[in-house]
């Protein structure tokens, strides 16, 4: 599996991570990499975010499936509320960066892997921290279909993309949009 498998517009990395995290929930086909243990497991080692061969405790994986929906919010530009902060203070708490210093003094994420799945999951915290920095956050956004919310990259000059797709997302919405106007009309 890789990161960009599903991904018709994929984020530069290392930000492509966070988009596939969020987009282990696909709302359209009522699909969800992080709904039971053993397909969580496979996914996360596979991103990363868990070592192999760790079980992942129910706990963890709620605690998952939360972080994964305040990063959809913060992607959406939402005013987080406290129950949507809640689960990033929940992986702050249980996790510590793992950091290094280079010899000319530069702070940079280590290269190894996530011990636990709070350690991956403060690997994406800091993915997104990054990203606000270097102004490529602003770019992950999700599709205006409120019935899809997949995260893409918008790689358009205006920076004004709205759909996932324009073929299905972009076309649904416009029809339905058309078909109420003339309703109304």
């Amino acid at each position: 599996m890789t990161l960009a498998q599903d991904e018709d517009k994929p984020a530069p990395l290392p930000l492509l991570s966070v988009q596939a995290f969020v987009n282990t929930a696909d709302r359209e086909e009522g699909t969800d990499e992080l709904a039971d243990a053993s397909s969580a497991r496979a996914w996360l080692s596979a991103a990363g975010l868990m070592p192999a061969p760790s079980p992942v405790p129910a706990g963890d994986l709620e605690l998952a499936r939360q972080v994964r929906e305040s990063i959809r919010a913060l992607i959406g530009k939402d005013q987080l509320t406290r129950e949507q902060l809640a689960p990033f203070t929940e992986v702050l708490a249980q996790a510590q960066p793992p950091l290094d210093i280079t010899a000319d003094g530069q702070v940079r994420l280590c290269a190894e892997p996530a011990g636990k799945l709070a350690d991956g999951l403060v690997r994406l915290l800091l993915t997104i921290r990054d990203a606000q920095a270097d102004g490529t956050w602003d770019r992950l956004k999700l599709c205006g279909n409120p019935d899809c919310r997949w995260a893409f990259y918008d790689r358009s000059h205006s920076r004004r993309g709205q759909w996932c797709n324009m073929t299905t997302c972009g076309n649904k919405i416009k029809n339905r949009n058309l078909r109420a106007r003339k309703r109304s009309g």
